[in-house]
């Protein structure tokens, strides 16, 4: 099975991830940058990314390779922004929706506050698909690391495995 796997990451939690997961799955890893950076320090860091995050903002993005077709499977790696998944993921999910329809889809979210699970909602309704193969929620996997988080990335991509 070809894989795939689609993020963006601000501060590296969700782009370890991606690189841990896509060894595992022996997975073509794509990240995707908007053209205008957000900020990543500070008050400005939560103010603007929430905003952009609430205001469901489709920011441009930097041109990415990607084509569904060429993937059995596709795993979109967000942060959870304002309980919702982020801006560059929207864009991205908008320009690919209907090819990621006939995929087979799982999202994993790294995040420090809540709503993960909201975010995962959210992000299946909008890409309009019934559901996800496998979901992941991790909290903080670069700054706070510990064995449960590792264990949890096995799991994920064992059962990804086996589908």
């Amino acid at each position: 099975m070809k894989t795939a796997i689609v993020y963006y990451s601000l501060n590296g939690n969700t782009r370890m991830i991606a690189e841990e997961i896509g060894k595992r799955l022996s997975a073509d890893v794509i990240p995707i940058f908007p053209v205008k950076a957000f900020p990543d320090k500070g008050v400005r860091k939560f103010l603007w990314g929430g905003k952009s995050a609430a205001m469901k903002e489709e920011p441009e993005l930097i041109p990415y390779e990607f084509d569904a077709e060429n993937y059995d499977l596709i795993i979109i790696g967000t942060p959870v922004w304002a309980s919702t998944f982020t801006p560059p993921i929207r864009t991205f999910v908008k320009q690919n929706r209907e090819k990621l329809k006939t995929r087979k889809l799982a999202v994993f979210t790294c995040f420090s506050g809540g709503g993960a699970d909201k975010a995962i909602e959210r992000l299946k309704e909008f890409a309009e698909v019934p559901s996800f193969e496998e979901t992941l929620i991790l909290v903080d996997p670069k700054t706070k690391p510990s064995p449960e988080k590792k264990a949890a990335v096995e799991e994920f991509c064992k059962k990804l495995a086996e589908r």
